[in-house]
């Protein structure tokens, strides 16, 4: 079935539940349109099967168009006023406001707090330097770049990880619910549950705002930035059999403390936006730890060596690993400059939106009678 056959059934359907019919047309279209992208994403194979959700996971509504809900503000704090609920204090700072176009209400169980995500019409700018700067990624030292600076990763990601770690072990000494036994959970459970999801919340608060204040940094400074492409989630699998899973194991929390999938997507639209160039290099092709800046060539390494020493006897350049692979995403991207101007910005999904959607429906069917003479 296809979402116009699916949202076909919907006036059925609200006869059959009418406590869905002060929430809006519009809201429900696009719960129906959710479903469908998640199938379009299973189809494409971008994704697993979609599963039920249950109204424990599924605690929000959209308003895909400008009926239902209007924004009193002009991009700092105001109000929302939503139908059939009235006139709603936000607080919050857009960056850059333009004209308000869609509304998502999002609650979020563990803070006990609504959002309001609204989307407008606008063109963000930034501001870039005439400079150009590769970075490569690691545990110890977060990002390390070509001129030789390192971020090392922040104290708070290591104490927030302690206290997540306390409080989840005061979880687990508490009555937890199996409702297939029909056990429900006892009160001292929900309050360390709610402990849990607020620690974990607080990190990835503070993660987040930490590599949105280097990204914009970087780009302010750089208008050609180089990386590497990293498969995060093929990196931070599970280890296979053998005695080496805890050690797989700190690894991966290693790297997903520090944000390896953040960083290169925050990096890519904030230069879009500046007019500037963020290029991933081909690490399976290039191999940036292991190659030399000067001399090109490759030169096995473990992950205990820190110092590149190249191989080849000519050459003898010796420079900190991760400062040398830096360089090395470097040197590729300024090679592929004669290919940056086919670089484009990012383009919407081809899953269509509900303005799209609209088009679609409206557009007359073609002349059959037409066709056959």
């Amino acid at each position: 079935m296809s979402y116009i056959d699916q949202q076909n059934l919907l006036p059925a359907f609200k006869e059959c539940w009418p406590e869905y019919i002060e929430l809006g047309s519009q809201a429900i279209q696009a719960t129906v349109k959710r479903v469908d992208f998640a199938f379009q994403r299973f189809f494409k194979g971008l994704g697993g099967y979609p599963k039920y959700k249950s109204i424990r996971y599924y605690s929000g509504f959209t308003y895909p168009g400008k009926a239902g809900w209007k924004a009193l503000t002009n991009g700092k704090h105001g109000q929302l006023q939503i139908t059939n609920l009235g006139t709603i204090r936000m607080r919050g700072h857009a960056r850059t406001w333009g004209l308000p176009t869609t509304c998502t209400i999002v609650y979020r169980a563990s803070e006990r707090k609504w959002y309001a995500s609204i989307t407008v019409e606008c063109v963000p700018v930034r501001e870039t330097g005439p400079g150009d700067i590769g970075y490569d990624l690691g545990c110890k030292d977060a990002i390390t770049f070509s001129d030789g600076r390192k971020m090392s990763k922040p104290a708070f990601i290591k104490a927030g990880d302690i206290a997540v770690k306390a409080a989840s072990k005061r979880l687990r000494r508490k009555r937890r619910p199996d409702r297939k036994a029909g056990i429900k959970p006892s009160s001292p459970w929900r309050r360390a549950s709610r402990d849990v999801a607020r620690l974990k919340r607080k990190v990835a608060n503070q993660r987040a705002d930490w590599l949105h204040k280097l990204t914009c940094d970087t780009v302010r400074c750089n208008s050609l930035i180089a990386g590497e492409t990293l498969n995060v989630k093929g990196t931070t699998a599970r280890a296979k059999k053998g005695k080496r899973k805890k050690q797989k194991a700190g690894l991966n929390r290693s790297i997903l403390s520090v944000g390896f999938g953040m960083v290169g997507p925050m990096l890519a639209y904030k230069s879009v936006e500046a007019g500037g160039f963020h290029l991933e290099s081909p690490t399976r092709h290039l191999k940036p730890s292991q190659r030399c800046v000067m001399g090109w060539e490759l030169t096995p390494k473990t992950l205990k060596d820190r110092i590149h020493r190249c191989s080849n006897p000519a050459c003898g350049h010796v420079k900190t690993r991760d400062v040398n692979a830096a360089q090395v995403n470097l040197a590729w991207t300024r090679g592929q400059e004669h290919s940056l101007a086919s670089v484009e910005s990012p383009s919407s999904t081809s899953c269509g939106s509900m303005k799209q959607l609209g088009a679609k429906k409206r557009k007359k069917p073609p002349d059959r009678k037409a066709d056959c003479r």
